[in-house]
């Protein structure tokens, strides 16, 4: 290699072999032991009397001080050859460090954000779990007895807090006696408008419309939001009404002398499969079983009067009573039974069965809702009450 040939000022070139080929390095021998370089001070310094031909002209100052300088410089690239080296490792081994350290950090803090990430991610499910969660919402003015065979609530409407409760139902024959739902929804503005007619030691609930499906029939809606205007005028036309959507009358399912046929004038009607087969008249019956009126009054059309209740057990003393403050009020005629036809499970016998204080207030056409008859029964049965 060029660089290992001595090289004297304004001389030509040595070659370097000449002094016992020490330093051999021609491009032409590339398996010479460039290690004998580093010799080759030492040796020229020891034999420079052995050589005259490198003190000629100085020849051996100049080639010593090149090959002094080529030693260096080739024990310098070594030594910094193993300098960068070291450095080089040393420079991968804290690049590797710092790698890893940067990698725990990231790692630590993506797992930190993971966990934020979790936890919010758990609270907004918590909270939407939460806000997806039903609310169960207690209303004191009105409950939910249950739904009509095609899924309308059958909804009862209280006034007063009292636990002792007067209970009046109305629409159990649906569309046909229409007139019936409407009285009950009057009542209910009356005492909405009048609330101090509700004594304090009672409580008053209202059942507008015990078959919804019926007066859905007849009316389009099965709320109290209609008015005669909206009724057919031919009456017959409205009998469907009269059932449930299972073609039940409910007033025959009831649990006093029930049959699986009724009589409803000089017809014959379903009874339903067994008593309180219907979700109509189940849902009353859950209600009275659970809250115990203290008396009941049913609404119906069309006989005017006002009837007692009993299924072989005689009319009560109560009964008796609450049968002749109504009619004396309201002016309608008092009887003991209903005893134009045999009926068969029937609600109001049904409450006489169970020693619950029972009258049917049978208005006296299809047509009218006799609110001034009726507005005075109310008061003066709820005044028999409150003593």
């Amino acid at each position: 290699m060029d660089e290992f040939k001595c090289r004297c000022i304004n001389t030509q070139p040595i070659d370097c072999r000449s002094f016992n080929e020490l330093c051999y390095t021609d491009n032409n021998s590339p398996d010479a032991d460039k290690s004998q370089c580093f010799a080759y001070k030492s040796a020229v310094s020891n034999q420079h009397s052995k050589y005259p031909q490198c003190q000629q002209n100085n020849h051996y100052i100049q080639c010593e001080v090149y090959v002094f300088h080529t030693v260096h410089y080739t024990q310098s690239v070594n030594v910094l050859k193993g300098g960068i080296i070291k450095y080089m490792k040393k420079t991968i081994i804290f690049v590797v460090i710092v790698l890893i350290g940067v990698g725990i950090y990231f790692w630590a803090k993506n797992s930190s954000q993971d966990v934020a990430v979790n936890q919010n991610q758990d609270t907004t499910t918590n909270a939407t779990s939460s806000q997806n969660k039903p609310v169960v919402q207690i209303d004191n003015s009105k409950t939910v007895l249950g739904q009509s065979v095609e899924g309308r609530d059958i909804v009862a409407y209280h006034y007063g807090t009292s636990t002792s409760e007067v209970l009046f139902v109305g629409g159990i024959h649906g569309g046909y006696e229409w007139n019936t739902a409407l009285i009950a929804y009057q009542t209910m503005d009356y005492l909405e408008a009048n609330p101090n007619v509700v004594p304090s030691n009672l409580k008053v609930t209202i059942i507008p419309v015990l078959n919804p499906d019926g007066l859905s029939k007849i009316i389009g809606t099965s709320t109290g939001i209609f008015s005669q205007s909206d009724v057919p005028l031919s009456q017959s036309d409205t009998v469907v009404g009269r059932f449930n959507a299972n073609n039940v009358d409910l007033n025959r399912n009831f649990d006093c002398d029930w049959q699986s046929v009724g009589k409803w004038q000089n017809k014959t009607v379903s009874g339903g499969d067994a008593a309180f087969s219907e979700p109509e008249s189940q849902a009353i019956k859950n209600y009275i079983e659970k809250n115990k009126p203290t008396a009941v009054v049913v609404w119906y059309s069309a006989a005017g009067g006002v009837y007692s209740s009993s299924c072989h057990n005689g009319v009560s003393k109560e009964t008796s009573a609450i049968t002749k403050v109504f009619a004396d009020a309201s002016g309608y005629p008092a009887y003991e039974s209903f005893d134009f036809y045999a009926t068969t499970g029937d609600m109001v016998n049904w409450l006489a069965k169970n020693n619950i204080p029972a009258i049917s207030v049978l208005l006296t056409n299809h047509k009218d809702t006799e609110w001034s008859k009726n507005q005075s029964g109310i008061e003066a049965l709820l005044k028999f009450y409150s003593k």
